[in-house]
């Protein structure tokens, strides 16, 4: 089980909401939740919460009101589309209080790519909340829409990873500095050893993690901080209780 800690220096937080009834009925295989915690962990931000809401606007609003209100940013994933059940623009806008509306950079862009003669689902995808700002860069055409501290980017794995990637200079922060303990021993045997670790040093983010069935260890200590310092210092501590016999390896 993760121990829960406050950290040395300030954060950037971030909410994240999946949406899709085909997140939720397993028709598709989720990894955008994946790869935004690692990525947004190697800049320094603090994914506090993960959600996976179905096609449905009420929903869709609810979340993402809910994440704005107490997240630094919040990006979304899926529900950008042409289609009938993609109404996270929608959704957001319901958020926020704010209309619809069609964005002349967005239409133009429509526009051409249709020759000039879009259909009705194509006039769709320029669509944005009142008073959104594009942000180029990334995979496809179509930029990244933003309204307030929210980001709406496309469900597509590919696509998504790759607007992600070219919107990490804007939420950079102070890095997480990490240690780990592999150990041969059981949560039960050291999990003493971790509470006086963190009674010691009540700031480490500290982590213990079991592998079944693994020939190699038992569980897997983390110990995380953006005080490098700080850091060390516990990390020496907790090497300090732990049985040098039942430590397997370090990183």
């Amino acid at each position: 089980m993760a121990a829960k800690a406050g950290l040395a220096m300030q954060e950037r937080s971030c909410g994240l909401v999946v949406i899709g009834n085909e997140i939720l009925s397993g028709k598709i295989h989720d990894t955008n939740t994946y790869f935004a915690a690692r990525e947004l962990r190697s800049i320094g931000v603090a994914l506090r919460r993960i959600a996976v809401v179905p096609d449905e606007l009420e929903a869709i609003a609810e979340e993402v009101r809910y994440c704005a209100q107490r997240f630094e940013f919040v990006l979304t994933s899926g529900g950008v589309g042409p289609t009938h059940d993609d109404i996270t623009i929608a959704g957001v806008a319901a958020a926020l209080g704010r209309p619809v509306v069609i964005h002349p950079q967005l239409e133009a862009l429509i526009r051409s790519h249709f020759s000039d003669k879009p259909n009705k689902a194509g006039l769709k995808m320029a669509e944005v909340p009142e008073g959104a700002v594009l942000i180029e860069g990334g995979p496809m055409i179509f930029p990244t829409v933003q309204v307030e501290n929210i980001y709406m980017m496309p469900g597509i794995p590919q696509l998504f990873e790759g607007k992600l990637l070219a919107l990490k200079a804007r939420f950079t922060t102070d890095p997480y500095f990490a240690h780990a303990i592999y150990t041969s021993a059981g949560e039960g045997t050291i999990a003493a050893l971790l509470d006086a670790c963190l009674e010691r040093f009540p700031k480490l983010l500290l982590g213990s993690y079991p592998k079944i069935g693994s020939s190699e260890y038992r569980v897997k200590v983390t110990l995380e901080s953006k005080d490098r310092d700080y850091l060390e210092s516990a990390f020496r501590y907790l090497l300090e209780l732990i049985p040098r016999d039942v430590i397997v390896k370090m990183e």
